[in-house]
């Protein structure tokens, strides 16, 4: 029976993650009584007794829960920021590459990625290998979500009886090109530049579309859109990431189509000039607690799916 703690529980990520954890008979959770859930002491004795820990924190108290873990089989899954760009961590996203499944299955330090970063990533990344998008670009990107991505202080405000009526409709925010995913984008997707990127935050809970858009000049000659769909259709066959044909709701794209489930959908639009690339997900699944308990599954040597819901 391996044993598993969460450090930051209460947060919408934690909170998640323990739900996906409870009908597990292959594992039982380290539950610390309310006063000692943020007492130092407790915490690190709960890490170092833990197979796999969960930090679901800020990214300084990410750091800090990291220095206190001395046991070396403890795995730890990072859900912050801290440690996405770092080279002694493997990135939890294991559909990129056989490289990144084996780190992840065999690492002690995982970083879950960031749910933006998932989509722009695993549309970017497989274009840059196969020598069909050029390194040098700057993509725009622009991706939709649902208020649950900014946690509980969000998820108030939206769900708030007296709300400014500003929350009904679309916000846009990352106004100043310094979204905190933008390092990971740029690391793990193979393009030097990081995307002119723009986050827009919808009325609606769960859910996330990110689309990343290509002009001709942006491709390699043998690029096109029929070569791209190919790409997409080799590498991603699920059952977590796959793509799919004709993924539209009769000239729509809803950015909730996948609220409440872990898998992402990955699909190709447009002409050979301008082509939309979109990934469709939601960003408490594969976006953030889903990644984390596949990342879980994969380290621990089980079926990557247990605990999914797909």
């Amino acid at each position: 029976m391996h044993k598993v703690f969460i450090d930051g529980a209460a947060g919408t990520t934690g909170l998640r993650i323990h739900e996906r954890l409870n009908s597990r008979e292959d594992l039982t959770v380290i539950t610390l009584p309310e006063d000692k859930r943020k007492d130092p002491q407790a915490i690190c004795e709960a890490l170092n007794a833990a197979d796999i820990a969960f930090l679901c924190l800020p990214d300084a108290a990410a750091r800090e829960a990291v220095a206190m873990v001395e046991n070396p089989e403890t795995v730890i899954l990072d859900t912050s920021t801290a440690h996405r760009t770092l080279p002694d961590w493997a990135y939890g996203f294991p559909e990129l590459s056989s490289e990144h499944r084996a780190a992840i299955s065999r690492g002690k330090r995982i970083a879950v990625p960031g749910c933006h970063a998932s989509g722009y990533i695993a549309l970017v990344r497989p274009l840059v290998d196969a020598l069909l998008l050029r390194k040098d670009v700057v993509p725009a990107c622009f991706s939709l979500t649902g208020y649950s991505g900014g946690g509980k202080k969000m998820i108030a405000q939206y769900e708030d009886d007296n709300r400014s009526p500003l929350f009904s409709a679309p916000r846009q925010y990352g106004l100043t090109q310094g979204h905190k995913h933008l390092p990971e984008m740029v690391k793990e997707s193979g393009v030097s530049a990081p995307p002119v990127f723009c986050p827009v935050v919808g009325d609606f809970y769960s859910g996330m579309e990110v689309t990343v858009t290509v002009r001709r000049e942006d491709l390699t000659p043998q690029a096109s859109l029929d070569v791209i769909r190919a790409v997409y259709a080799e590498k991603y066959t699920g059952p977590i990431v796959q793509y799919v044909e004709g993924a539209d709701e009769e000239g729509f794209l809803s950015a909730s189509a996948l609220s409440g489930v872990d898998r992402m959908e990955i699909s190709a639009f447009g002409t050979d000039e301008r082509i939309l690339l979109v990934a469709r997900y939601d960003n408490l699944g594969k976006g953030a607690s889903g990644a984390a308990i596949q990342c879980m599954n994969l380290s621990l040597g089980v079926e990557e799916t247990t605990g999914l819901s797909l």
